[in-house]
């Protein structure tokens, strides 16, 4: 029988080819590494497939897995790491998006087995939250999804030692947002260290963001619904 697409299906489709780019424009995607899923429904997702470059990402690459990690529908295969995204979605009926990629000072920490457990900006807090880091194991395996368990309930971003990082959001654009703050943790604490006077925040000063955080995030869910962000993604991006 032939799969008909759905209007919310060609939306997350859109979404999806439209995220995979942006990953990759920011080096966090090189050659075919990287991978996201969004929620389609209560027994299904949307997954970009293996071997697929993000940058030349197509909506017809996009395939439909269920929560078993089977393929649905789709002309690509599934890929391999679709376990970790399982895994958030199994303990997590908050999030309806996952991000793997491998931002390269993030990946450096993961590669030094340094999670962006210090607290050094507000952001960290405000935004992401601490960013621990699991176990090594290796890719394409359970292993992987087994390491990420853990950390799953109380993390909206892991680092997967000597791997790269995930995030899960409410939305994709939501999950994209984390990946990027988690890069952008990774290069202020690099600096900041390779400066030498590294000053962390106080655990009285980290508990006061804790409590603004509730207000951002109210803010945040309601500005996501803001038509002009994902504009402002779809445009092109600046040359340098």
């Amino acid at each position: 029988m032939e799969h008909k697409e759905s209007s919310n299906e060609v939306k997350l489709r859109r979404e999806l080819v439209r995220f995979s780019k942006w990953i990759s424009r920011l080096g966090f995607a090189p050659g075919t590494s990287g991978n996201l899923s969004v929620r389609l429904d209560q027994e299904r997702l949307l997954s970009t497939p293996t071997g697929v470059s993000k940058a030349l990402m197509r909506a017809t690459d996009v395939v439909i897995v269920d929560f078993q990690g089977r393929l649905l529908s789709g002309t690509r295969k599934v890929t391999s790491e679709i376990g970790m995204h399982l895994a958030i979605y199994a303990q997590r009926q908050d999030v309806n998006a996952v991000i793997h990629s491998h931002p390269p000072i993030a990946t450096a920490f993961a590669c030094s087995g340094r999670a962006l457990e210090e607290v050094l900006c507000q952001e960290a807090i405000m935004t992401v939250g601490t960013v621990p880091l699991a176990p090594y194991a290796t890719t394409g395996t359970d292993d992987v999804a087994s390491s990420l368990w853990p950390y799953i309930p109380q993390h909206d971003a892991i680092l997967l030692a000597n791997h790269g990082a995930v995030s899960s959001g409410k939305t994709l654009l939501d999950a994209f947002m984390k990946m990027e703050t988690v890069e952008h943790l990774a290069q202020v604490a690099l600096i900041a260290h390779q400066l030498g006077s590294a000053q962390p925040l106080t655990e009285t000063q980290v508990q006061q963001l804790r409590r603004a955080r509730n207000a951002y995030l109210e803010n945040v869910k309601a500005n996501q619904g803001n038509s002009s962000i994902t504009r402002e993604l779809d445009a092109p991006a600046r040359r340098t």
